[in-house]
């Protein structure tokens, strides 16, 4: 059983990922200030580093509460959608991802704007991105059945990475990106094309 010190510092961790998660959203990672957290907390700055190592680890908290909320809406584009070809649950999956990142497009950029090497990425998060990943797997393992399982998990990426990178892209309104408003179309002739 939890001391009451250790309720209470979870309590207050919660509360600090709870008010971060709303300044991401409205803000983005980058404009996370101990001193704005601490105020909207209700707890002094140095309460803060009792509960989290560091800001970034509150990032991280509220990046693991993201990857959630993103793979759930990936598993839900399927629903009812089991059945299809693999090729077009890849369209149906990234097209989810595509209304997650426009819909929470702070959140979403905190994902990959992690500040840590690569040794310090904690289990959890690695597992979180398995997890997205492992929606992907099932269609790509059928759609390349003789391919080894280490290349499957790099075409996993591969494919990953290319509808991240037109979303990305788009969404910024780079110069070099699709038009938003061409995206899903974009995304659904590259799939179709590679797969």
């Amino acid at each position: 059983m939890a001391s009451k010190a250790e309720i209470r510092k979870q309590e207050l961790r919660d509360k600090l990922i709870v008010a971060a998660e709303v300044r991401i959203r409205r803000d983005g990672a980058g404009a996370l200030r101990a001193r704005d957290l601490a105020a909207d907390a209700g707890c002094a700055v140095g309460a803060i580093y009792n509960a989290f190592d560091d800001m970034n680890a509150i990032v991280m908290a509220v990046n693991g509460r993201t990857f959630q909320a993103l793979g759930q809406a990936v598993r839900q584009s399927l629903d009812g959608a089991e059945a299809a070809a693999p090729t077009r649950r890849l369209i149906l999956m990234s097209n989810a991802y595509l209304a997650f990142a426009a819909e929470n497009t702070r959140l979403w950029r905190a994902l990959f704007d992690v500040q840590a090497e690569e040794a310090e990425v904690p289990d959890w998060y690695r597992a979180a991105l398995d997890d997205l990943f492992s929606n992907i797997a099932a269609p790509v393992a059928e759609i390349y059945p003789d391919k080894a399982p280490e290349d499957l998990v790099l075409m996993v990426r591969a494919l990953f990475s290319a509808v991240h990178g037109i979303v990305l892209l788009g969404l910024e309104n780079r110069i070099s990106g699709v038009p938003v408003d061409q995206i899903e179309r974009m995304i659904s002739e590259v799939l179709s094309r590679l797969t």
